[in-house]
């Protein structure tokens, strides 16, 4: 995670904002209500927020840069884990911390493996991603509309897993309900939008899966974070397809934002699909977009590290296509999506193509070598890279920036081979799935008493209306089963058990412990 830290900001920052947001940076009563309070420390959490450059840029932010004038002798600090460089910079100026320190820390988290799928069914996709390798265990998972959280959490509890949605057109309580249930209970699994998320912090939680594509890597490694914060192995798992990528133009170019914030939405966009259809590592790509670049060329530790993706020279596909797209608009003056385009390059009679006489083309047909599927894939990789571009409501499909030195026969293309989903990779511990991935380097005997403690704590923290991690963290119990304490002197060896947690579970989880 990557922090900024500077000498000086606000209440915490849930308050302040409401407070600005109400009344504005400027209010006389909002700077009189905190002159009047003592005041320690500002603390600016997610400072991103500031930079129009950032991936969530908030107006509201905007304000905090009085507090340098309004309270000069009040110390601040501005924190966030997901600036680039250019963030870092602007929100250093707009906040006028120029003289503070900085501290950055690493933004790898290589516990979390990072995996993205080609999206067929998501749905099951993700109840396989979620039995075979997750099963019982806490997780979070990411749509784009309440729609879809609601359908995706009723599709998982129809199946036996335990489920709760959370978006913002819930009731408040019933938010703040689903919110400390998934905080209380082991194995619970939020199906969320991005409105959930902010000051989680829940250790335990083994996966995040996204069933549509984030706006930005910032919003991805945001919300992927939250998995493994107890350091124990977890998965960051996406379904991503060309319906993401059309949708996702289609509404930064039909917003009512200015033109340089439909700009910088675009080069977010670009930079997340860069990121899903890469062939190398995506660790090391997801580290180069922050600045950090990591010691080798492969992680192995994610998809395609894991599972290398096959390449093909997709040169004279790109063309042809290309070539398509030229003659539908100059010879009949019209402009498809991607299904009528595949059925022209496939020579495919629908009643459209009658009407306009498509097979008069010199292009019908020519692209019989790949399947529906593998033009799908194809078409969806090109628009990644700037070959094509989707325009307007409709998403219809036009030649993109790179499109002019690919027909020119001036550069070459290669596209990854559609990768249909399998079983999961196996892990760098050699698992390819099934019960808790904390416990993955533990044997059979020793997994059957992890589990029995795992019983225990979640007993412990029902009776006294805490979290489980709060009793015992899973590494810990880990710790505790490997080391198989004969004594209540030598069960306070472990990491993780004090004074105080010794004093009062001691006895208790060593009757817990299987002999």
């Amino acid at each position: 995670m990557r922090r900024r830290r500077s000498s000086s900001s606000c209440w915490p920052v849930s308050w302040t904002c409401c407070t600005w947001r109400r009344s504005g940076s400027s209010s006389p009563r909002t700077q009189d209500l905190l002159r009047r309070a003592e005041l320690a420390l500002f603390a600016i959490d997610e400072a991103h927020c500031v930079s129009q450059w950032g991936h969530d840029f908030r107006p509201d932010y905007m304000g905090l840069s009085v507090l340098a004038e309004a309270f000069p002798q009040v110390p601040r600090i501005a924190l966030t884990a997901t600036a680039t460089e250019a963030t870092h910079r602007e929100l250093t100026e707009r906040l006028r911390m120029q003289e503070a320190e900085h501290f950055v820390s690493s933004f790898d988290r290589p516990n979390i493996q990072y995996r993205i799928d080609p999206k067929a069914s998501p749905r099951e996709q993700l109840l396989r991603l979620i039995t075979t390798e997750h099963e019982g265990e806490s997780g979070i998972v990411y749509c784009l509309s309440r729609k879809s959280v609601e359908q995706t959490a009723e599709a998982l509890v129809a199946r036996g897993i335990p489920a709760l949605p959370y978006h913002a057109g819930l009731d408040a309580a019933v938010r703040q309900d689903h919110q400390e249930r998934f905080l209380r209970a082991d194995g619970l699994i939020i199906v969320a939008t991005i409105a959930f998320g902010m000051g989680i912090d829940k250790p335990d939680v083994r996966f995040v899966a996204h069933l549509d594509l984030p706006k930005s890597i910032e919003g991805y490694y945001q919300e992927t974070g939250r998995a493994g914060r107890d350091g124990q192995p977890s998965t960051a798992w996406m379904a991503y397809g060309l319906g993401d990528v059309v949708n996702q133009r289609r509404f930064i170019d039909s917003g009512e934002a200015s033109e340089q914030f439909k700009r910088n939405a675009r080069s977010h966009l670009d930079a997340m699909l860069a990121l899903c259809e890469t062939v190398s590592c995506r660790r090391v790509q997801l580290l180069h977009y922050f600045g950090q670049e990591m010691d080798t060329e492969a992680c192995g530790n994610c998809d395609t590290c894991l599972n290398p993706p096959q390449t093909w020279d997709a040169t004279v596909a790109a063309q042809k296509l290309l070539s398509a797209l030229i003659r539908l608009d100059r010879e009949r003056g019209q402009k498809f999506g991607s299904g009528q385009v595949i059925e022209v390059l496939l020579g495919r009679e629908n009643e459209r193509s009658t009407q306009s006489r498509h097979q008069e083309l010199s292009v019908w047909g020519i692209g019989e070598e790949l399947s529906e599927k593998e033009w799908r894939t194809a078409i969806r990789q090109l628009l990644a890279r700037g070959v094509i571009e989707a325009e307007g409501d409709y998403g219809v499909l036009v030649p993109g920036p790179q499109a002019g030195p690919l027909l020119r026969s001036e550069t070459t293309i290669e596209l990854a081979v559609d990768r249909t989903p399998a079983k999961p990779p196996r892990s760098r511990s050699g698992r390819s799935g099934g019960g808790s991935r904390a416990a993955e380097s533990l044997e059979v005997a020793e997994r059957e008493r992890f589990e029995a403690l795992r019983t225990w704590r979640t007993s412990v923290a029902k009776e006294k209306q805490i979290p489980p991690y709060m009793v015992f963290s899973d590494a810990t119990l880990v710790a505790i089963v490997q080391l198989r304490p004969q004594s209540v002197a030598q069960l306070g060896t472990v990491s993780g058990v004090g004074a105080k947690k010794l004093a009062e579970y001691g006895d208790a989880i060593l009757e817990a412990l299987p002999g």
